[in-house]
């Protein structure tokens, strides 16, 4: 088996809007998770609705003592989360930031401090406050820049002895469809124009460089990464038409780390910008901000691979991945329809070191499935070996990428605690080592049970991956 590096960053991965809870507490405002019930796909209400699972999440507010002692046991050298910019700024819009929000990250950092584990924290996860999309209409308006500057500039001030590693926005790419989830954009996406639409863009872009800068001048020592949705891509057919159909498909997501890591738009997405009328508007200074200011290091999430076809109608959909294409017939699928392919995990890894030659973080993996509790000899567990199989085979790939010679600076499964799904709003769409009690109705002990998976993954960090 290949020697992981010695300083490999082993961990876990969350986010604040679907575990912390106490959406409405000690000041926080409303994001647009608290108005999307049934998931980042799914209708937006007017106001919360206590059918909202995300409402109270896990409650790991409250808990987050005890889930970070189980983290600690498993012996994570890293953990992922969010901060929620609505905890620090309610609206998202104002000159000051709310004290009590900026106090439980001092908290929950310090207590992750108590065990020497890193955190990795993203600074906007799918959690734009309610406001902005509301008042602005998301990242279609520049003067989002504004008001994302003055929050990471505060939390960056506050955490600068607490926090190392940083992520600007997560899935930067996911705007493109999932607007209002991953942009706090409230026009819908089928009445969205691609003018807008990119203008956005390019807002997220130069925000993210602005971030990056101020960063690197309140500590030189950060390291301030980008995180994509990473999805090889391959055509059905050796027909020239499917490979040109995938190239084309794969630049939508290039796009996003091209600009991140070489700090400018690649030539390719001008054909591109002409067909579809879009001329993104430049204000002073964005181009040499986006030039100047490069991400550190590239991170994201993986969890399926998709197939491409110059003519889709032809083969049955794919739509069960989150991105769509059409079904690859070689590979098995989620209970979800996400189609499980770990080699594309070991394709990612190299085709983004070929393209950046920077540090890469795998920051999301993992699978969601529904488990079934059962009464084992140390109290109840989950016999997740389904899991264990899904794990091992993509972290034997990533074994294989860094024989290959690819830099990998860490690992952090997906919801390492069962949360709150991103896209359905579900809580028996779990992936964690450790499962929550708690159901899709809401009801449930919100007690915290150690899966098999838990000891399995333990032993992976003991032995820095000797183990898979």
């Amino acid at each position: 088996m290949t020697r992981f590096p010695k300083n490999f960053l082993w961990g876990g991965a969350t986010a604040a809007n679907q575990y912390e809870g106490a959406y409405n507490l000690d000041g926080k405002g409303l994001s647009v998770q608290d108005v999307t019930p049934k998931g980042g796909f799914g209708p937006v209400t007017e106001e919360p609705t206590p059918d909202n699972l995300k409402l109270e999440g896990i409650d790991f507010y409250h808990r987050y003592k005890e889930d970070i002692a189980l983290f600690a046991e498993m012996g994570f050298k890293v953990f992922r989360t969010s901060i929620a910019w609505s905890r620090i700024f309610p609206n998202g819009d104002e000159e000051t930031p709310n004290e009590k929000g900026l106090q439980f990250y001092d908290d929950l950092f310090d207590e992750l401090a108590k065990y020497g584990i890193e955190p990795l924290v993203t600074l906007s996860h799918y959690e734009t406050p309610l406001h902005l999309a509301r008042t602005y209409n998301g990242w279609t308006n520049r003067e989002l820049i504004g008001f994302y500057e003055r929050y990471v500039r505060t939390v960056f001030t506050r955490y600068k002895d607490k926090v190392k590693y940083w992520l600007t926005f997560n899935e930067v790419n996911s705007v493109l469809h999932a607007p209002f989830m991953s942009g706090g954009i409230a026009t819908p996406l089928e009445e969205l124009s691609k003018q807008d639409l990119y203008q956005a863009v390019h807002h997220e872009l130069v925000a993210s460089a602005l971030a990056t800068k101020v960063g690197h001048e309140i500590n030189p020592d950060f390291k301030i990464g980008c995180m994509v949705l990473a999805m090889p891509t391959y055509p059905m057919t050796p027909d020239p038409r499917d490979v040109l159909a995938t190239r084309q498909f794969s630049n939508q997501n290039y796009l996003f780390s091209d600009i991140h890591a070489r700090g400018k738009y690649p030539n390719y997405i001008t054909r591109f910008f002409k067909e579809n009328g879009i001329k993104i508007q430049f204000a002073d200074g964005d181009k040499e901000l986006l030039a100047h200011h490069t991400v550190d290091f590239i991170s994201f999430s993986y969890y399926m691979s998709t197939v491409q076809a110059h003519n889709p109608e032809a083969y049955s959909s794919g739509k069960g991945n989150i991105l769509g294409g059409v079904t690859n017939p070689y590979l098995e699928s989620s209970e979800w329809g996400w189609q499980i392919d770990p080699i594309g995990l070991r394709l990612v890894l190299n085709d983004f070191y070929d393209r950046y030659q920077l540090p890469l973080f795998i920051v999301e993996n993992g699978l969601g499935a529904k488990d079934v509790l059962v009464e084992g000899p140390n109290g109840p567990t989950v016999e997740d070996d389904y899991r264990i199989d899904y794990l091992r085979k993509h972290l034997e790939q990533v074994g294989e990428a860094l024989e290959d010679g690819v830099e990998v600076m860490g690992y952090t499964t997906w919801g390492c605690i069962d949360l709150v799904s991103a896209s359905t709003a579900e809580m028996s769409k779990r992936y964690g080592f450790i499962y929550v009690d708690r159901h899709d109705d809401g009801t449930g002990s919100l007690a915290r049970y150690k899966k098999k998976s838990f000891d399995w993954y333990k032993e992976v960090i003991e032995t820095n991956g000797a183990n898979i």
